[in-house]
């Protein structure tokens, strides 16, 4: 069923606490194919080959806590990821914990004031675009032209896996951990990644596909449950459900290319400490979805479930707890 808000938008009230003990429960049928650790093998070594080529050029910006870089890098394709590195410049060390963030669904790689709380850490941070949403970065990828439909590229390339829209972002996002890698004055074995909905959802993508991380901060996670996510016309994935309304019989065809970017498929790879969240009354990325991967992490896990939160994940409250999360990690120690 829907989460909590819909009950209480229909003059009805759910217990919370019985809408979470649904979702600690809760773990659909894996959806993964046989060929799905194949698929990713072959999608890492593509992008691979393709050569990263790093720039980045500093910044005038009116603060004496940090230097601010603008950069870019190739993506999968060599579509030009485009982002900011903000490195810390109040305390001296000689390399820094990194914190990767990925945007929202039609965000972008923000401000640097954005994240002026992680460089009072001592953290530095790599923010970056996502291709083709609402940022500066374009995208190169070759499409056959099947599935965008309505203007939203989460149905671009649905009837082929090796096209699909994600496949190519979910890339950009690991290669983002490469640009990390090029940079002396930053720690990759002090990797934070950070995101929130589709941000927190490329997290746990990540996180599955790839092990250096060592913290993933994933917030009212996507890409989980996806054919839910299409059945409930939720979020950005509402576009998919009206696209198979117009094509009815790629239904079948569809769901086998989605299976390959669900989270919850990659679950069971991720190693490094995972701390989410999820509201109860979220309508866009409903928890029980996010759950469907949560439950099926088997390493260092911690949730947190704000009972009458929507989308927003309980904004600076949370971001509180994320500092305090990182902080106790050890993850800052020399």
């Amino acid at each position: 069923g829907r989460p909590a808000l819909t009950a209480i938008q229909e003059g009805s009230f759910v217990n919370p606490q019985e809408i979470l003990r649904e979702c600690e429960a809760y773990a659909p049928p894996l959806t993964r194919r046989p060929d799905f650790d194949l698929f990713w093998e072959e999608t890492r070594r593509q992008a691979h080959t393709v050569p990263l080529e790093p720039q980045r050029t500093e910044k005038l910006y009116p603060t004496r806590c940090a230097k601010v870089f603008e950069i870019s890098y190739n993506g999968f394709d060599h579509t030009r990821i485009s982002g900011w590195l903000i490195l810390p410049t109040w305390e001296e060390k000689k390399r820094f914990p990194c914190l990767i963030h990925y945007p929202g669904f039609n965000g972008n790689r923000g401000n640097p004031a954005d994240f002026m709380h992680w460089i009072s850490l001592g953290v530095a941070v790599l923010s970056i675009d996502c291709r083709e949403q609402g940022g500066i970065t374009g995208n190169q990828a070759a499409y056959s032209g099947s599935g965008l439909f309505g203007g939203c590229v989460s149905s671009k390339g649905i009837l082929d896996k090796n096209q699909y829209y994600y496949r190519a972002v979910y890339m950009d996002c690991l290669k983002a951990i490469d640009f990390v890698e090029s940079c002396p004055e930053l720690d990759c074995e002090k990797i934070i990644l950070h995101g929130s909905s589709q941000g927190g959802g490329l997290v746990l993508a990540v996180c599955g596909l790839d092990s250096r991380a060592k913290i993933g901060i994933a917030n009212v996670p996507s890409n989980s449950n996806l054919e839910l996510r299409v059945e409930g016309r939720y979020g950005s994935f509402t576009c998919i459900n009206d696209y198979l309304r117009r094509f009815p019989d790629n239904l079948a065809q569809a769901y086998e290319t989605l299976s390959y970017f669900d989270t919850m498929n990659m679950a069971d790879k991720i190693s490094c400490q995972i701390f989410a969240s999820v509201g109860l009354a979220d309508p866009i990325c409903p928890a029980k979805c996010a759950y469907a991967t949560f439950n099926r992490i088997e390493s260092e896990k911690h949730i947190i479930a704000y009972p009458f939160s929507e989308h927003d994940g309980a904004r600076h409250i949370h971001t509180e707890r994320e500092l305090q999360y990182v902080y106790d990690s050890g993850i800052l120690e020399t």
